[in-house]
């Protein structure tokens, strides 16, 4: 049996566009075989009430609840006062911490502003967990049933406290975890396709995680025979996932590409239009690259495709930049970098630029090889960064199925 977790990220500019909450995910993947299962997650401004008002609720219904930021030194880092009202605890401070703090703050030529001192305050009944990559600690209480953690925001210091203080003395579940990773495939596509299984492997062991053009099937085993019962279920969902399947576990898209790339001994170059190098970013996001990826040419104006693609102006004449021919001429073009590989993209990202016969969302992909040459158009939702974010991941896609064909 696992136990049921709960997530508390505390932070005004979450709430806002500054920043977004990553510690909840890696909370997520340390957890996992670890006995708990997430199954809440809530983003709270720097607000006393607020955060204390989500870790009563929360901690009534769970076993762990992880709360994340506002234990710093400023007046909007109020979780521990949060948290020590939802648990009717009180607050002192703690003289050895505020000692440490006092010698840390001399050891970089600087005394200890007053403020600064209530990073030594600290939960009534709280175990402190050391924080060796910053100065405020994290604490631990139990309440009832519940344990609650509070964990600095700053990412390294989440993980830091999380991985070395919490995770080892919560001992490893019997059970296994398997991601399989599609492309080129819509969630409802994969669903239709995997259903049938459930009967076989269960509902509950099975979650579909859908992406812009990228699907991933979680699969799930526990108890004695889990590996075993994982292993029975990654053939069957493989097969059922058939080419669309890339991947499992942390292989990224660009990496299986570059790996088939590395297989034929091949080199890939591209030609951005409406990506404006997401793609070639993509690639080069991956270690290695440089063993597979030439280069690439982003162009946005038909002089440039003309000049630097050898697009003819016949083409773009007559079907217009963003259109079939253009998009396989472009990939041509790639090819003459040095390339066994191209692949285009061009389209209209948005939010403007579009028509009835070319609507906003129009996208057109092409990849040609020694063998092969292959185009898809596509209509996609979402804004203008939804748009590109589907065409970068739809070109890795059509790169992948043209160098398995040869």
């Amino acid at each position: 049996m696992t136990t049921p977790a709960a997530f508390v990220a505390v932070g005004s500019e979450l709430l806002r566009t500054q920043r977004t909450d990553t510690n909840s995910l890696l909370a997520a993947r340390l957890l996992r075989g670890r006995g708990f299962h997430l199954v809440e997650k809530r983003c709270v401004e720097d607000d006393e009430q607020a955060i204390a008002v989500a870790v009563r609720e929360l901690a009534a219904r769970a076993g762990l609840v992880l709360v994340s930021g506002g234990l710093g030194p400023t007046a909007d880092d109020v979780t521990r006062e949060g948290v020590a009202r939802a648990l009717g605890l009180g607050v002192h401070r703690y003289p050895p911490l505020e000692e440490a703090l006092t010698a840390r703050y001399r050891a970089l030529g600087r005394e200890v502003p007053p403020f600064a001192l209530k990073m030594a305050d600290v939960l009534e009944g709280a175990e402190i967990l050391p924080n060796p990559r910053g100065t405020a600690p994290g604490q631990l209480v139990r309440a009832g049933q519940c344990t609650v953690v509070l964990l600095p925001g700053v990412p390294v210091e989440f993980e830091t406290i999380l991985s070395r203080h919490l995770v080892p003395r919560w001992p490893v579940q019997e059970g296994a975890v398997c991601v399989l990773r599609l492309s080129g495939v819509y969630e409802s596509m994969v669903e239709a396709r995997v259903a049938p299984l459930y009967e076989r492997f269960g509902r509950q062991h099975v979650t579909i995680l859908a992406g812009r053009g990228l699907v991933d099937l979680v699969l799930e085993a526990e108890g004695e025979g889990a590996e075993q019962r994982l292993e029975e279920m990654r053939a069957a969902f493989a097969a059922a996932a058939g080419a669309d399947l890339y991947g499992y576990d942390d292989t990224t898209l660009a990496a299986a590409v570059a790996a088939q790339l590395r297989r034929r001994r091949w080199r890939l170059a591209v030609a951005e239009s409406c990506t404006g190098g997401l793609l070639g970013g993509r690639l080069t996001s991956e270690p290695g690259a440089s063993e597979v990826f030439v280069g690439g040419v982003v162009a946005y104006s038909n002089a440039l495709k003309e000049r630097l693609l050898q697009v003819p102006a016949a083409i773009l004449a007559e079907h217009g930049a963003v259109s079939g021919p253009a998009a396989e001429a472009m990939a041509l073009g790639a090819l003459r970098l040095g390339a066994e590989c191209g692949v285009a993209v061009t389209g209209v990202a948005g939010p403007g630029g579009g028509s009835e016969a070319k609507p906003v969302g129009t996208v057109h992909i092409a990849a040609v090889t020694p063998n092969c040459r292959r185009h898809r158009a596509f209509t996609f939702p979402g804004d203008r960064t939804a748009v590109r974010e589907w065409a970068t991941n739809l070109a890795l896609d059509l790169v992948r199925r043209v160098v398995e064909e040869g």
